[in-house]
């Protein structure tokens, strides 16, 4: 006999209906675990530049300070009582200008009894050459002894060596006398005065009176390094320091419009620097260069032709290798290892590696690597600000 199932078709059905329910949850629940793709990632937005090639001037700056050609420190040479400035401070002089006077009388006293001292030799003198043109006929003539004789000539001898004293004396006098104007040695600008009148002046003072310098032309005086002397040197003996062309940047951005060229070098390198220093000569004609000013001293060496030039912040340096983002067909990315060369304000020659036509990534440098996809747009340098701005920062006008 077959045994016969336990449970009815109708009791079953439940079961089923919830075997089913329990699949369905997990099928759902196995759909729901599963991540969706991620999309692809966007290309990289860079700014990329065509690499041309360019004329390029070499060249080398240093920061220097300007001092006069010739700096003439006014002191006294006799002491007294200082009564007068005859001279605006900062402004022009001539040479033999007198600048300060001192309290002349007691100068003028000592002239006036150094002439009447040398009267007094001269008197003498005088007396003594009479004697002596009166014994020598007596003398040849034996009426009188030769004593006599060698007594007068002595005696004018005597009376000629206080008169030279005399006027030796005199002449001081009148050279001290001299000294109370002091005067300008040279043609140039005079300094704010150090003495004020009333002052009792002497030549043992450590403070000068003032200074007075010549500016045109005026110097400017820079540091080169041992390395920069060295490199000039290798360039052969036919190069000549003094044909290098100069320009002067100053302080506020502006180049001066004179061309200076190098006029000195010390004779030795300061031990406490490892440098020279060098001297430059501008014509400073109108005044506009005043010692004491620091500026930008430019050298141009030489000129490169057809050089490839790029911005320094497209070259990176990774374990003393350059590379420079070379972006290629389809926008793909290239780092590709350059050699760079001389560096020019804030761009670099690149000697290798780059071709004329080229388009390398200039600012993104940090998001590109290599093989990458770029979406490339062209670089732009920061605008300067426009000459219409000020205009835009006034205030509107009230109606």
């Amino acid at each position: 006999m077959k045994r016969q199932s336990s449970q009815s078709p109708a009791a079953s059905l439940p079961l089923r209906r919830t075997a089913i329910i329990v699949a369905g949850l997990a099928i759902i629940l196995s759909a729901g675990c599963e991540k969706a793709a991620p999309p692809p990632p966007m290309p990289s937005v860079v700014d990329v530049m065509t690499v041309e090639q360019k004329d390029v001037p070499i060249y080398r700056e240093w920061v220097g300070s300007l001092d006069g050609d010739v700096n003439a420190t006014i002191r006294p040479q006799v002491t007294g009582y200082l009564i007068r400035q005859n001279y605006v401070e900062g402004d022009a002089v001539k040479k033999g200008q007198t600048l300060f006077e001192i309290d002349p009388r007691t100068f003028q006293s000592a002239v006036d009894q150094a002439a009447a001292a040398r009267g007094q030799q001269q008197a003498n003198h005088a007396t003594a050459a009479a004697n002596l043109a009166r014994i020598k006929p007596l003398a040849e003539k034996n009426a009188v002894s030769r004593k006599d004789l060698d007594d007068a000539i002595g005696s004018e001898l005597q009376a000629r060596a206080l008169l030279d004293q005399a006027t030796a004396a005199l002449e001081s006098a009148k050279l001290n006398l001299g000294f109370t104007k002091i005067v300008s040695p040279i043609n140039g600008i005079a300094g704010i005065a150090k003495a004020q009148i009333g002052d009792l002046l002497s030549p043992s003072a450590q403070t000068e009176l003032t200074t007075v310098s010549t500016v045109n032309p005026i110097k400017v005086y820079i540091n080169i390094s041992e390395r920069e002397f060295l490199k000039f040197q290798e360039s052969g003996p036919q190069a000549k320091v003094e044909d290098v062309p100069l320009q002067l940047i100053l302080l506020d951005g502006s180049t001066y419009p004179k061309v200076g060229k190098f006029s000195l070098m010390n004779r030795q390198v300061d031990p406490t620097t490892g440098t020279f220093k060098v001297g430059a000569q501008f014509a400073n004609p109108d005044g506009r260069l005043r010692p004491g000013q620091f500026a930008k001293i430019r050298a141009t060496f030489a000129q490169l032709k057809g050089a490839l030039l790029v911005p320094q912040r497209a070259v990176t340096e990774v374990q003393g290798k350059y590379l420079i983002a070379v972006v290629g067909e389809g926008n793909k990315v290239e780092l590709r290892p350059v050699l760079p060369g001389e560096r020019v304000g804030s761009d670099w020659i690149i000697s290798e590696g780059l071709k004329p036509g080229e388009k390398i990534v200039v600012e993104g440098t940090q998001k590109v690597r290599p093989g990458a996809i770029v979406n490339p747009k062209p670089f732009a340098p920061a605008d300067k600000p426009s000459a219409a701005a000020p205009e835009a920062a006034k205030p509107a006008a009230k109606g």
